[in-house]
């Protein structure tokens, strides 16, 4: 089993928001769809931006709370290290 860190972002540069999964297909999902009221339906923040796999729950959870304590240049820059289009990733999850 795999556990993800991922980031979500509205428009290119926008409004981003991390979070950590061990079901990043359905967490993902959740966000678009907006199923559960809170940050990320209330800003529109529903693109799969950015994510990276972690072999345990520990891993993944440090990573998260690292990057949410970065400025936003550092964000900005994980980003696009891979995403240089701000394309939405989620079509590219295979379940």
């Amino acid at each position: 089993m795999a556990f993800y860190v991922y980031m979500m972002a509205g428009d290119r540069n926008g409004t981003l928001y991390t979070g950590s999964t061990d079901n990043l297909i359905g967490r993902v999902w959740q966000h678009r769809e907006k199923v559960i009221r809170g940050f990320t339906s209330k800003y529109g923040v529903d693109k799969l931006v950015w994510f990276e796999a972690h072999d345990t729950r520990h891993g993944a959870f440090v990573r998260e709370r690292r990057i949410k304590k970065w400025n936003r240049l550092w964000e900005l820059e994980l980003i696009e290290k891979t995403n240089t289009g701000w394309r939405d990733l989620f079509e590219t999850l295979s379940p």
